[in-house]
């Protein structure tokens, strides 16, 4: 009898110090809505970020291992507004969980919550890869984390209200830290504000919009389409009648085309994060902006 008590007290003891399973399984699109969710969630969630920085989030393989996670997801947060349509609504109806579905409460779209750019008035095959909703890449503006945190805190609480007050806590101390990160950043970034820069890729109008950057031309000739020699041409003759400062690229795209432009017009190739961990410097969200602004910063030098 004895040893019965002292076995059950055990096993009440072994029941208390183990941790509580996670509340919530979040499947996160692009390592930013990864990052953002484990801020706002923390212990709470077990978060699976189903791409990584040095991959192309247009094009994903709808992979096995993607489909297990979101089967068992409460919560996919994702980009949205077409960034993921090449290989999500895959992975959403093979994953068989009604839950995460468009329209239900456990799938949020970031891009829902922002303003977006460069919305086209018109829609043509010919335009290359444009998103009818807006550039989607709305994460190089750091304002926009926000408003996504805020709607992202409530959509937390009403998948999980037994742990609403922690979230909007955590909510609270995102707020505060960003905003002032925010400030910090702007001040920083003050030299950037009307220098004339070259992308790689249509990807950086939120950053622009923010910072005050000017593109004046990208190295694709459409967006989604490879650069070719004919247009590197012509945007290096454009350049030598008006130069820009640098020429920009993701740390996921392919390095040859950047490379060949700052040869050729003499201005720095600069590789931008572009998202978390991109970088051995942006390894999370402050310092995917700490990052970016600091590259952003030597390429005027």
């Amino acid at each position: 009898m004895k040893m019965t008590i002292k076995l059950l007290l055990l096993a009440m003891l072994a029941a208390l110090a183990t941790p509580a399973a996670a509340a919530l399984n979040i499947f996160a699109c692009e390592p930013e809505w990864a990052a953002l969710s484990q801020e706002l969630a923390g212990d709470k969630a077990d978060v699976y970020a189903a791409t990584i920085a040095l991959q192309d989030p247009h094009h994903v393989q709808a992979k096995p291992s993607l489909i297990a996670h979101a089967r068992r997801a409460q919560l996919v947060v994702c980009t949205g507004s077409e960034l993921e349509i090449g290989w999500l609504p895959v992975i959403l109806r093979e994953s068989g969980n009604d839950d995460i579905a468009p329209g239900k409460p456990g799938n949020f779209e970031a891009t829902r919550y922002v303003t977006m750019l460069e919305v086209p008035t018109e829609l043509s095959r010919g335009d290359g890869d444009v998103h009818p909703e807006g550039n989607p890449h709305i994460q190089l503006d750091a304002r926009n984390y926000l408003p996504i945190a805020k709607a992202l805190a409530q959509r937390l609480s009403e998948l999980d209200p037994g742990n609403a007050a922690f979230y909007q806590a955590r909510l609270q101390a995102f707020n505060q830290k960003w905003q002032a990160a925010i400030t910090r950043w702007e001040k920083l970034a003050a030299p950037l504000k009307g220098q004339a820069i070259v992308v790689h890729h249509k990807a950086y109008a939120y950053l622009d919009n923010w910072l005050g950057l000017v593109e004046v031309a990208e190295l694709e000739p459409k967006p989604g389409m490879e650069p070719s020699v004919s247009h590197m041409s012509q945007v290096l003759a454009q350049l030598r009648q008006h130069p820009a400062k640098m020429v920009i690229r993701a740390a996921y795209q392919d390095p040859k085309p950047s490379a060949w432009m700052a040869e050729h017009a003499h201005i720095p190739a600069v590789v931008l994060p572009f998202s978390v961990g991109g970088t051995d410097g942006a390894q999370d969200l402050y310092g995917l902006f700490d990052d970016t602004i600091a590259r952003l910063l030597a390429g005027l030098q």
